[in-house]
């Protein structure tokens, strides 16, 4: 039984390391030093290669290496090979830790300041109380549970919405595409955590900016198919949004001639919301092996029907 990553070098060797010290049984390769392809029962990768399913026959799990699976085919892929995202506690830490670095820089009105300066511009704007800003959060999986949490002490306004419903103390729950438009209503900055589905992808659109309050702002913290950039563009330029914090794309690393790149009212940021690190991920994913190999649910499993 081998378990097989796909990752860059260094976080292999990272990989590899923590399981000969803590789990010397596993078999664990590199790719791509894939040695015998019958004996891989586990791959575990950001993005899998296209036949992954018919080069390893005795496949029976695929970890992805990320908290969403949206950039894998799982149509392609045999029902009988479960697909389990990372619940790894580093995931949902660098992205609480994005969430408000971005949030409070957009109440505080970092980005109106950073032009002042740029056009050496002395000058004081009324602040408005946390308790008077009213933050959305579309997405309320663990990592947008976990972003409430972590701003339920600044005393904000604090409203989600998801495609179900939930209850999260402190949090006004939306739900459902008829409470979508409520929601947004009351959404001084949006900041969008939802997995990138059939029903999400395009959700960031110029017809959700319009439902939002005039001078209303973003944080894209999802998926970059969820954004509309034609969209987000328009609504910056004729004030319906004043500022975007951005840091997903449809299309990674965006081309020297992007729009984004100079836009003065967007900040732009590489896909650095999180990063599965193997110290703080090793544990959850060693614990599914055993579960896998004890004929035990694993935790993460996706749906297939619903994507995440």
């Amino acid at each position: 039984m081998a378990l097989l990553f796909k990752v860059d070098d260094s976080r292999g060797s990272a990989w590899k390391a923590l399981f000969e010290q803590h789990a010397p049984d596993i078999d664990v390769r590199l790719w791509p030093d894939i040695g015998d392809p019958a004996l891989v029962r586990y791959f575990a990768a950001w993005q899998p290669p296209h036949d992954l399913h018919t080069r390893f026959p005795n496949l029976d799990v695929i970890f992805a290496t990320s908290a969403g699976v949206d950039q894998f085919d799982l149509g392609e892929l045999p029902g009988h090979i479960q697909v389990v995202r990372m619940l790894d506690p580093g995931i949902a830490q660098g992205i609480v830790e994005y969430a408000c670095f971005a949030l409070l820089s957009l109440h505080r009105q970092v980005p109106l300041y950073l032009r002042q300066q740029r056009a050496r511009v002395w000058q004081d704007r009324e602040l408005t109380p946390a308790r008077r800003r009213r933050v959305g959060i579309m997405g309320l999986g663990n990592l947008g549970v976990a972003v409430t949490q972590a701003l339920r002490p600044f005393g904000f306004e604090l409203r989600g919405w998801a495609r179900s419903h939930k209850h999260i103390d402190g949090v006004q729950c939306f739900a459902g595409d008829e409470q979508l438009k409520p929601f947004l209503a009351q959404c001084d900055i949006l900041i969008c955590l939802l997995p990138l589905t059939d029903d999400t992808r395009g959700v960031l659109n110029a017809q959700t900016f319009a439902a939002m309050p005039k001078g209303a702002q973003l944080i894209n913290l999802g998926r970059g198919g969820h954004l509309i950039e034609r969209d987000l563009l328009d609504a910056l330029d004729n004030g319906q949004l004043s500022d975007a914090v951005v840091d997903v794309l449809e299309d990674e690393p965006p081309s020297p001639d992007h729009p984004f790149w100079d836009h003065p009212n967007i900040w732009l940021t590489p896909h650095i919301g999180a990063n599965t690190s193997p110290d703080t991920a090793f544990e959850v994913l060693l614990g599914n092996l055993r579960r896998h190999q004890r004929g035990e649910a694993m935790q993460g499993v996706i749906a297939r029907h619903q994507g995440y």
